[in-house]
């Protein structure tokens, strides 16, 4: 049996609407408590310009980090840190599910693995916003003609995300 997650589809609305329209002071308020939160979360965003990434689409990636720290808030529940060693794991994890999903011959069967691998995500209305969140990103840089081998790092840092928040879910507790 699947488990269901703690952020729920209001949750997610409910971030979406909060943080969108923030200003950029008020977004920076919201960083300095990510950091003291969830520093390992700001940190995985922060090393993509390490990565090649560029300023854009680090802001990009913020974004979305805020949206899911502010539906974690939004859902009731009291977060563990997610640590370097969680981040890890997940990343572990989702490279596994990537790799083995590439190596089915029959591209069916490579496109079920990855259906199954969304359809059973712990934190699914988050997963699927970031990854609406992703696929209007990708078809905007396609728009404008810019394409950067650190986009994939990008990509794999927000799915990242989700699936730390979606482990650590299983630790939370009612606030």
């Amino acid at each position: 049996m699947i488990q269901t997650g703690r952020i729920s589809v209001k949750n997610v609305a409910a971030a979406v609407k909060k943080v969108r329209p923030m200003s950029l002071e008020r977004k920076v308020q919201m960083t300095d408590e990510v950091f003291e939160k969830q520093p390992n979360l700001l940190a995985s965003c922060l090393v993509q310009q390490k990565l090649g990434a560029s300023m854009e689409s680090i802001e990009f990636l913020l974004n979305i980090l805020l949206v899911c720290f502010q539906a974690m808030k939004e859902s009731g529940y009291t977060w563990p840190t997610i640590s370097e060693q969680d981040q890890e794991r997940e990343l572990a994890r989702l490279t596994g599910a990537v790799q083995f999903s590439e190596q089915l011959s029959d591209p069916s069967s490579a496109h079920a693995a990855r259906g199954q691998y969304v359809s059973n995500h712990r934190e699914a209305p988050l997963f699927a916003f970031v990854v609406n969140e992703f696929q209007g990103w990708l078809r905007d840089l396609n728009s404008r003609g810019i394409e950067s081998e650190s986009d994939k790092f990008v990509m794999m840092a927000g799915v990242n995300l989700v699936n730390c928040i979606a482990s650590a879910g299983e630790q939370a507790t009612r606030a």
